[in-house]
């Protein structure tokens, strides 16, 4: 009896290991919003991790969070650094490409909870008098985050992140927008 009910358990974990195996490697997570602010004063509150308060969703998650800042003041070799608590995590956030009004490339590195590096990316484009913003981050998936989304849907949740910060960055956007036309 015993020795079914290990061949059983056997089977059962040879199955799960399969079905993991066979999930996407790679995985890219996608979000736009049209803002009312040109992609020139978009494009800087996105190149300058010192402007992330005022709009990154998780920068409200841990009032007490320890920020550090290195390398490039904005642009091209920036460096911004966090460590929070477990709804932040440990990690490091360098801007790899910057294209004024056009492109921002940043290398995400996550130290905790887990570790992972991804590529982030603020594709900026004309919308009228405005700016139509694409925020999206790509990575590659091992098998531990590959069983992990067979149980939570990492598009939606980091999705919902990425809805929140573009909703933020709209609204401070706007308002500068707003105050540079007033002081021409």
């Amino acid at each position: 009896m015993l020795k079914k009910i290990a061949i059983g358990v056997g089977v059962v974990i040879v199955l799960l290991v399969v079905v993991v195996a066979t999930r996407p490697s790679e995985f890219r997570i996608e979000r736009s919003k049209s803002i009312d602010a040109p992609p020139e004063v978009v494009f800087l509150f996105v190149n300058d991790f010192h402007d992330w308060p005022a709009w990154s969703p998780w920068e409200k998650l841990d009032p007490g969070m320890q920020r550090s800042h290195s390398g490039a003041p904005e642009g091209k070799g920036a460096m911004y650094a966090w460590s929070g608590n477990d709804q932040v995590g440990k990690g490091k956030m360098t801007i790899v490409e910057s294209r004024p009004n056009e492109r921002v490339g940043i290398e995400l590195e996550f130290q905790e909870p887990w570790t992972a590096t991804n590529q982030t990316t603020f594709a900026f484009g004309r919308a009228g008098d405005g700016t139509k913003l694409t925020w999206a981050m790509e990575g590659k998936n091992g098998f531990v985050a590959k069983a992990f989304s067979m149980f939570m849907d990492m598009d939606a949740m980091v999705g919902k992140d990425f809805e929140k910060g573009l909703d933020a960055l709209s609204l401070v956007a706007a308002a500068e927008a707003k105050k540079r036309e007033a002081a021409h």
